[in-house]
């Protein structure tokens, strides 16, 4: 069965944050619902054309950062010619693309970059601001709030300046249209990111208020850029000329994409009705912005202050330990892991912790109850946004001709929005019975321990009693487990893996760039000669207060031969990688869970995507231009090392005896992996479902609401339905607040993708080291390589010799007997 696709469309250049999916592994189903909504809270801004690579999602950071001084000894890796200013950033890492001598630090210490404000005219206000002045790396710990409104107002100035220079002056050619447009692009989003990405990490009331303030004003001329007619008209006048068909296949992509990403941004529509739609994406814009800190708010509001240690019974130690940290940093300075008193709250590992071992039903419905509630009432409702955002949407898409909000989406997708329903129906169908006999087994183990709640379970006893299940099934302790995933360790093997995957080498570099928090760590990636080739930061531990949930990678600059410090070789790409794993407690290591594993995995599967491509185009390279439906490609490919048996041993070792994780707990991991996989897979189908259903049929003010709607969709989705008072739309932020509007289908449309890619490793032999290492430069010389300039299918079969089919999917499930 071929993995159903239509014509590729090149969707240009998304400025996006990548999310953490919620894989089919050993959670479970509360747990499932909370993850989603809580990962749900970053990815991207999905906005297309040249638009979207100005567009972030708004996440909230704070601007405390102690002033130290710039680290200007070192050389500048990123070169960025529209700034005249060198940008170190993310990731501890050296100088790619310097000189064949730059693969040391040492080597570039000399170097001294130039001035960025050399290429502003900046008046005195502003002349100080870190935004805009020349830098070695992005002055993370700087940048403060107060920096926002005039230095994104400067940096505006320039590039409206810029734009009208070259309207004035463009032509249908590469040199006088798409490399100044690069350069006016790159400049805002480099800085724009930078702040929008405080606002994710440290979030702060004066931060977003500076941010909320000048945010109009950006996307004022991410509507004005999107819009220009003579842009379009030069993008439509080099796809009728001549030399059209010599072009390189990513030119051809960049060129089909913005042209069809201007009529979608309105480029086409009279005066008034531009107007009109112009109103529209500057309120939604705005309403999405509200939705994803109102989310925010809501989990940082709820907090049960517990001191009677018999209320918590069952959870683990490091639950109890967090939960005590979180205490103290709450006032109460006494706190302690064995005497409490502990804070709960959703933050996610308390609440997983919670929903997982609480033995205490009371406890675990109170905490159910507030999270899938929060932000649904008060001044943190989100109701009306939701029915805002849709009625907006669907006025957008009558207005560019479309019929609703999922055919704009889909227009630069892979799939069609019936391709879609149809493998989420077929993937629903197979997982069915499955589901159903996950549900009745929770049951009859629940009773023969002599539940009351047996024959009743509700949604706070699944999470509850299929851990219970799993640990009787497979005799395997989540918590129990940890000592064996310590956070050094698991990086150790997974650049381990990197190295014999893709042969390249990942180093630290601590200190070589300014960070926002103590617990950054910064990395250099090298090629198999030493050179560098891209940095990435990683944050990975829960801050609650000041943290957005969830797990993301985005990309700080990318790939870029327009950017070139030098004119000839690339600017190298700079990542971020963002967690929320479990903090150090005490004396110990951040101990990991295995599911806090595979996140890591997939994150960083992302940010390789990023990293190692080829792709000079910077309009089309790493992430850039890469279809949504496709981009969970690398990420959910990653997460299948997780269950390999060299990959596990490598990062499995006790944190003080150093002991690998005994052999038969890897093979019931390895067994455990299909646990309740039917009712892991209908969750996710039904916010995929959910998701086209209010993009596709939905009216708004129509005789349904929002939660009817999820109502009846769980009918066909959930073997046990919402709680009728269930309000987790009012969190999901994937699609209010992110980029998968109409788009949360393509997590299991990458599945297949995913699934499919690494059974060619299966096929080639996952014991046969040379087979694994010749098959993971392929996967790196295609899929990682080549970014969005080529369309994801055909980057696809040239990987894999044929179209995916989602066997490969269904059996690593444990499906594929359902099916046939």
């Amino acid at each position: 069965m071929n993995h159903p696709t239509t014509k590729n469309i090149s969707s240009s250049v998304k400025r996006m944050r990548i999310i953490r999916h919620i894989p089919n592994t050993v959670l479970f189903n509360t747990i499932f619902v909370s993850v989603n909504i809580l990962m749900a809270s970053t990815r991207f801004s999905l906005s297309r054309s040249v638009q979207p690579i100005l567009k972030r999602p708004p996440f909230s950071s704070s601007p405390r950062f102690a002033p130290k001084a710039l680290l200007k000894s070192y050389p500048c890796p990123l070169w960025s010619s529209s700034f005249s200013f060198c940008l170190q950033t993310l990731h501890h890492s050296t100088s790619p693309y310097l000189s064949s001598s730059s693969s040391s630090f040492s080597s570039c210490s000399s170097f001294s970059p130039p001035s960025m404000a050399s290429s502003f005219t900046v008046d005195d206000s502003v002349g100080s601001n870190p935004l805009l002045q020349d830098f070695d790396f992005p002055p993370f710990d700087i940048v403060e709030a107060k920096h926002v409104r005039p230095g994104i107002r400067a940096l505006l100035k320039k590039v409206e300046s810029d734009l009208d220079e070259l309207e004035k002056t463009v032509e249908p050619s590469w040199p006088k249209l798409v490399e100044p447009l690069e350069k006016i692009v790159d400049r805002l989003t480099v800085v724009w990111g930078m702040v929008n990405h405080l606002k994710a990490v440290k979030d702060s009331a004066e931060l977003r208020a500076a941010i909320e303030e000048v945010q109009p004003e950006k996307v004022k001329f991410q509507l004005r850029l999107g819009q220009s007619k003579p842009i379009y008209n030069a993008f439509k006048a080099i796809k009728e000329s001549p030399d059209w068909q010599s072009l390189s296949e990513a030119r051809k992509r960049i060129v089909d994409a913005q042209i069809k990403e201007a009529v979608l941004n309105g480029v086409s529509l009279e005066d008034d009705k531009r107007e009109q739609f112009n109103k529209i994406q500057q309120e939604l814009e705005r309403l999405s912005h509200k939705f994803s800190e109102n989310v925010l708010d809501a989990t940082k509001k709820f907090e049960k202050l517990v001191t009677d240690k018999k209320e918590i019974d069952g959870l683990p130690a490091t639950a109890l330990g967090l939960a005590a940290q979180t205490a103290v940093s709450k006032g109460h300075e006494n706190a302690t892991a064995e005497n409490g008193p502990w804070m709960i709250t959703l933050d996610a590992p308390i609440f997983i912790s919670v929903m997982q071992h609480a033995r205490n039903r009371a406890l675990r419905e109170e905490v159910y109850r507030a999270y899938i509630t929060q932000a649904s009432s008060g001044d943190l409702d989100n109701t009306p946004i939701i029915n805002q955002i849709l009625k907006l949407r669907l006025e957008k898409a009558k207005l560019l001709n479309y019929n609703n909000y999922a055919e704009i989406s889909m227009a630069t997708k892979m799939a069609t929005v019936d391709k879609a329903e149809e493998l989420l129906e077929k993937i629903r169908s197979a997982s069915w019975d499955a589901a159903v006999r996950d549900v009745e087994a929770l049951k009859s183990y629940s009773k023969s321990q002599g539940a009351s709640e047996a024959d009743s379970l509700s949604h706070w006893d699944i999470s509850f009693w299929s851990e219970r299940l799993r640990e009787s099934k497979y005799d395997i302790n989540e918590e129990e487990l940890r000592p064996y995933f310590s956070f050094s360790k698991v990086m150790d093997g997974l650049f381990n893996l990197a190295k014999i995957l893709f042969g390249i080498d990942i180093e630290a570099a601590d200190g070589l760039a300014p960070v926002w928090n103590k617990d950054v760590r910064f990395y250099c990636v090298k090629d198999s000669s030493g050179s560098p080739i891209a940095y990435f930061y990683f944050d990975p531990y829960s801050r609650p207060s000041e943290k957005r949930e969830g797990a993301w990678m985005d990309e700080v600059v990318s790939r870029s031969r327009v950017l070139s410090r030098n004119g000839t070789t690339a600017r190298l790409p700079v990542a971020h990688m963002v967690c929320n794993q479990t903090p150090p407690v005490g004396d110990k290591p951040s101990l990991m869970t295995f599911r806090e594993v595979e996140t890591v995995f997939h994150e960083f599967g992302h940010a390789l995507q990023h990293m190692l491509t080829k792709q000079d185009e910077g309009l089309v390279a790493g992430i850039r231009g890469v279809e949504w439906d496709a981009v969970e490609l690398p990420s959910q490919f990653m997460e299948n090392w997780c269950y390999h048996r060299d990959t596990l041993m490598s990062i499995a070792k006790h944190y003080q005896t150093g002991e690998s994780i005994p052999e038969e707990v890897y093979l019931k991991l390895l067994a455990a992996r299909t646990f309740r996989a039917g009712s892991l897979s209908l969750r996710q189908i039904r916010f995929a479902s959910l998701d086209l259903e209010l993009h596709t049929k939905y009216i708004p003010d129509g005789p349904e609401s929002v939660y009817d709607v999820d109502q009846r969709v769980s009918r066909k989705t959930q073997v046990i339905p919402p709680l009728p008072e269930d309000r987790f739309l009012c969190g999901f932020n994937h699609i209010f607040a992110g980029g998968y509007a109409a788009g949360y289908y393509s997590y299991k449309w990458a599945e297949v993708l995913s699934a499919d890619a690494f059974s060619a490793f299966e096929d080639a032999g996952l014991e046969d080291s040379k087979a694994v290492k010749e098959t993971g430069h392929k996967f790196r010389e295609t899929v990682l390589a080549l970014g969005g300039g080529k369309a994801p299918l055909e980057v696809f079969v040239e990987f894999r010799g044929r179209e995916p089919s989602p066997e490969a999917l269904l059996r690593h499930n444990g499906l594929l007997p359902v099916t046939a």
